[in-house]
């Protein structure tokens, strides 16, 4: 790494080459100063701040054009005249009614902001958002203002549609240009290595703190000056330095006015979240776990799985008697075969199947195989069917189950030697949600024996990417992929 690496905004990550004040050969901060790349007179880089104020400003004149443009053009179109500005009032009534409301609400829920310079996706859920929420307001205060009867509903649907359409598209427009000219984040960005892990950050710049003599020492203003220079139009900077000197570096770092952070790899290796203070004893602790779903979500997930799972066992009720009454005739056994299995918060419940073999593995040591002995003439047809995991809709009607999540695994479930949890750390991370009796695993084709540690991880990441973005939307969804999964040549 060169003593300051430059990231080329306008390209893909490639880099240029350092200004000439700083091809200094790195002597150490102890050395004379007169051996020491002066500071950056300027800043390392440009203030961006100024541009993004100006894109923003930009970004709200465009979206006043778009509505009015909208408004006005349909309303014209719809008329049959673009001249006659009484019969056009009704469209330009509604654009000049939406638009302080759209300013107001779009100012106070991000539209204009940092993630939306780069980010379309989310400048135009947010925008949309708010024109919507504004067209609402207004029909709601023209409703008790009388007023109404003025609007017309053709222009006034039609200039939604067209507005909507029009803000989308230069958003679109709006960031790959921005990302064409300033790459794929808006901000300056200045990492700091001095004595921490090194590390390289796409689209940032990068200096040694000893080769510039970059110190935390607040007993020395000179140094404190020389810091401010380099972070002088920046708005983060992350210094990677070694555990005795993470509190300098913070205490530094709290008086420049900017998003500072200090390198902490033990918040890595643990997995934390955040930091929680406790002022009331004087302790701060490292926050690594939390609820995956809120109130609100946990609730319309549990009204799902009920209403699902109660609709299923009434109409597949005939059909969970006759397998019933096979299993029964075949070898006079029991019908249904009981195993605990690992549940919600890693704890144990008791999961309900249709028995599908003569003998019961209750740990789970040994997996079904493509020929086992064990399975009987109903079980293969009703494992290869999964008519054996019907029973589970009495466990999801119990709260032990839901109808979509991470498979539960029985406690001595194996790949090859290895236990499931000796396979990989973060098997255990899949158990923050109820159980399923499908999941996204499944309908992906991860199922059956798991013969390799691969087999595993494929399953695992899937489930841990179901648990960390979890929307009613995706459950219904792997709800009707399921059956394209019912039958599956890795189900014996």
């Amino acid at each position: 790494m060169k003593n300051l690496n430059i990231i080329d905004r306008s390209s893909e990550c490639e880099e240029m080459s350092a200004p000439s004040f700083f091809a200094g050969r790195g002597a150490p901060a102890s050395d004379r100063s007169d051996r020491l790349p002066p500071p950056p007179k300027n800043g390392l880089a440009p203030s961006l701040e100024l541009r993004r104020i100006q894109l923003y400003c930009g970004m709200v004149l465009l979206d006043f054009a778009i509505l009015v443009t909208a408004f006005y053009a349909v309303s014209a179109i719809y008329l049959g005249s673009f001249d006659d500005l009484g019969r056009l009032r009704s469209g330009m009534l509604t654009a000049y009614g939406i638009l302080p409301l759209y300013v107001i609400l779009a100012m106070y829920n991000g539209t204009y902001s940092r993630r939306a310079l780069t980010n379309w996706q989310n400048s135009a859920l947010r925008a949309l958002a708010a024109l919507f929420v504004s067209a609402a307001l207004l029909i709601f205060l023209a409703f008790f203002l009388k007023s109404n009867a003025e609007f017309s509903r053709v222009v006034f649907a039609t200039g939604l549609v067209v507005s909507s359409s029009l803000i989308v598209a230069i958003r679109i427009l709006a960031s790959r240009l921005i990302i064409r000219s300033w790459g794929p984040s808006p901000i300056n960005k200045l990492v700091i290595l001095a004595g921490g892990p090194d590390f390289t950050l796409p689209f940032a710049f990068h200096v040694h703190a000893e080769r510039h003599g970059l110190r935390p020492d607040i007993e020395d203003p000179v140094s404190l000056n020389r810091l401010g220079q380099y972070l002088r139009n920046m708005d983060e900077v992350i210094v990677s330095c070694g555990e005795a000197d993470r509190a300098a570096w913070s205490e530094v770092l709290k008086g420049t006015g900017i998003h500072g952070e200090v390198t902490h790899q033990l918040s890595r290796e643990i997995g934390a979240m955040g930091v929680v203070h406790h002022d009331n004893v004087g302790v701060s602790a490292l926050k690594v776990s939390a609820r995956q779903l809120g109130l609100r979500a946990r609730a319309i997930k549990r009204l799902f799985d009920l209403v699902v799972a109660g609709a299923a066992l009434l109409i597949l009720s005939p059909l969970l008697m006759l397998t019933a009454l096979l299993i029964k005739l075949e070898d006079g056994g029991p019908v249904l075969f009981i195993q605990r299995r690992v549940g919600r918060g890693n704890q144990f419940f008791d999961i309900l199947k249709f028995r599908s073999m003569r003998e019961g593995d209750i740990d789970g040591t040994r997996s079904a195989a493509k020929d086992d002995d064990r399975i009987t003439r109903v079980g293969r047809f009703i494992r290869r069917t999964s008519i054996d995991e019907m029973p589970q809709l009495i466990n999801v009607l119990k709260g032990e189950m839901s109808m979509v999540g991470p498979r539960p695994h029985a406690l001595g479930s194996k790949v090859g030697s290895k236990l499931f949890w000796q396979v990989d750390r973060k098997y255990w991370q899949r158990h923050g949600l109820r159980p399923g009796i499908t999941g996204l695993a499944q309908v992906r084709g991860h199922r059956g024996a798991t013969e390799t540690e691969s087999h595993l991880t494929e399953r695992l990441l899937s489930d841990l990417e179901y648990v960390e973005g979890w929307s009613l939307w995706r459950d219904l969804h792997i709800l009707i992929w399921t059956a394209r999964v019912l039958k599956h040549d890795r189900a014996f």
